[in-house]
């Protein structure tokens, strides 16, 4: 399906700029005020993030790992016992949440009081033996000395106490309100719901996080500068639409993009670099040198060229189905060297279009927001809405060749009443395209570049599977169980029964197989930190199918 321009690789280095000390004293001098609440929230925030990474302790192929049992996993020269049910996927974390490290590998009984370090919060003992350790980062230092693991983590520590430190009381979006979506999407207070690098934004500082952060409610404006015809890339006008971060650290380098001005104000979704118009319009997505959670977030060249070609495909894949694409109309890159830079690069994506008395949420508010929890009149029937609308016709989208990344962020879905009535997917980077699939079912298969196409059923079930039912349905699960006392088994069983009933060649699989989940702290531990890997779990469709 053809191949991919290569893109320079002269993005800034990346700097994790604050840990929480530095954050409290970066703090004093920019926002005072949060100071105390910035204090209080901390050690909820290091609990949440120990919590997301004692599930990767619990269920991943991490470097180093000799044993794994109940609560306990050993690496070369220690032990870290664990309470497992702060490991559970999903599971709610609260301040006090501690692991017991010792040296060496011998059972607990049998290790004697050997210490390989000493808790920095002076948290008491309780006569067992080995260290009592309640910050994130100093475990990764235990476990994995030298990486650069553990600043990101102390950076996600801090910027997830800062988020709870300036919340302040949000509301549902109101059918009508063109900014409801934003508003919604801001309220993601904690960031990814599995990562430890949930909340990470390295390289910008304290300032830059209050000021472009979306947990903390900022309007600005984006620059838009001129590019030389004959130094752009793409089919939109030769205007890059940059972030203001990023133009403020990159300008200086490109001397020959001319100023002309700023954009409309604008509001920062979920992803921070994607913003949408106060008011309403379309979707804008920016390229920020900055990593979050586990990426630098650029816009590929790949990205510029598929976009637009992808969202056509899927009109016509998704015509007869319940979920509609927010359509990528116009990208563009400038060229540097004749190469396509993935730092100075923006798309455009279409805005969600309403209805009378609609209102539009990811569906990852749903894990993060009690009070949309709360609008959930009976967890049954809502899961049962969600399969028609959107597992179900997941499975037959693959089925005629593509595989969706149908994850919390990426899939919004449309309520009237409070009850879902349609789906709407954005953000196409991480689709996978079969032209073996598409042909068989009469689809012209375009030109797509970059690691999209592929015709392995593994692959694409990984996909799919990982997003739609290892993220979405078990977050669903959890939230419906913790919030309405739903039984858990019955809310799979509705998720089998619409999978098993679409009748595909891939629904077997996706019952039976082990659900995967995305590895992301051994990805960020690995030597290629972009490629896949997973960690497999029992499927709890399996009992179902």
């Amino acid at each position: 399906m053809g191949g991919v321009p290569r893109p320079s690789s002269s993005s800034p280095p990346i700097r994790h700029t604050a840990d929480p000390g530095q954050t409290r004293a970066d703090l004093a001098e920019v926002r005072a005020e949060l100071l105390e609440r910035y204090d209080a929230e901390l050690p909820g925030a290091r609990a949440s993030v120990m919590g997301r990474l004692l599930g990767a302790l619990d269920r991943e192929p991490l470097p180093g790992l000799i044993s794994r049992r109940d609560g306990e996993v050993s690496f070369p020269g220690v032990t870290v016992r664990y309470p497992r049910e702060a490991a559970a996927a999903f599971a709610v974390a609260h301040a006090g949440l501690i692991v017991r490290v010792r040296a060496g590998n011998r059972p607990a009984d049998q290790a004697g009081s050997n210490q390989v370090g000493s808790d920095r919060d002076g948290s008491d003992r309780d006569g067992e033996p080995g260290a009592v350790l309640s910050d994130p980062a100093t475990l990764v230092r235990v476990l994995w000395p030298g990486s650069d693991l553990a600043a990101e983590i102390d950076n996600s520590v801090a910027n997830m106490a800062l988020a709870r430190a300036a919340r302040t009381v949000r509301q549902l979006p109101r059918a009508g309100d063109p900014d409801g979506l934003a508003r919604a999407e801001q309220s993601i207070v904690d960031g990814h719901p599995l990562h430890p690098c949930a909340r990470t934004r390295g390289g910008m500082s304290v300032a830059d996080v209050l000021a472009y952060a979306p947990e903390h409610s900022p309007v600005f404006r984006l620059r838009r500068l001129r590019v030389p015809a004959d130094r752009w890339y793409g089919g939109a006008e030769p205007i890059l639409l940059a972030h203001p971060w990023q133009a403020d650290h990159l300008r200086d380098r490109y001397p020959w993009l001319g100023d002309d001005g700023e954009t409309s104000p604008v509001r920062p979704l979920m992803s921070l670099r994607t913003v949408v118009p106060v008011g309403g319009g379309p979707h804008l997505k920016t390229a920020v040198d900055v990593q979050m959670t586990s990426a630098v977030r650029t816009v590929s060249p790949a990205a510029v060229h598929n976009g637009p070609v992808l969202s056509r495909l899927l009109r016509r894949v998704l015509a007869d189905l319940p979920i509609d694409v927010l359509a990528e109309t116009g990208a563009g890159a400038v060229l540097v060297d004749g190469q396509p830079q993935r730092h100075l690069a923006y798309l455009t994506r279409e805005a969600p279009r309403f209805a009378h008395g609609e209102t539009v949420v990811p569906l990852a508010l749903y894990g993060a927001s009690e009070l949309l929890l709360s609008t959930v009149p009976d967890p049954y029937d809502f899961m049962g809405r969600l399969a028609s609308l959107l597992f179900a016709p997941l499975v037959s989208v693959l089925d005629r060749g593509i595989a969706l990344e149908a994850h919390g962020q990426n899939t919004l879905v449309v309520l009237r009443d409070h009850r879902p009535t349609r789906i709407l997917y954005r953000d196409l980077g991480g689709v996978r395209v079969s032209g073996r699939r598409l042909g068989a079912a009469g689809i012209e298969v375009p030109r797509l570049i970059g690691d999209l196409p592929t015709d392995d059923p593994q692959v694409l079930r990984t996909k799919l599977s990982a997003a739609a039912f290892g993220t979405v349905a078990a977050e669903l699960v959890a939230a419906l169980t913790r919030h309405h006392g739903a039984d858990p088994q019955r809310l799979w069983a509705i998720v089998a029964a619409a999978v098993r009933d679409t009748g595909t060649s891939d629904a077997e699989h996706l019952l039976r197989d082990p659900l995967p989940v995305k590895a992301t702290t051994a990805m960020r531990l690995a030597a290629d930190q972009l490629d896949d890997i997973w960690a497999y779990l029992d499927n709890p469709m399996a009992e179902h199918a």
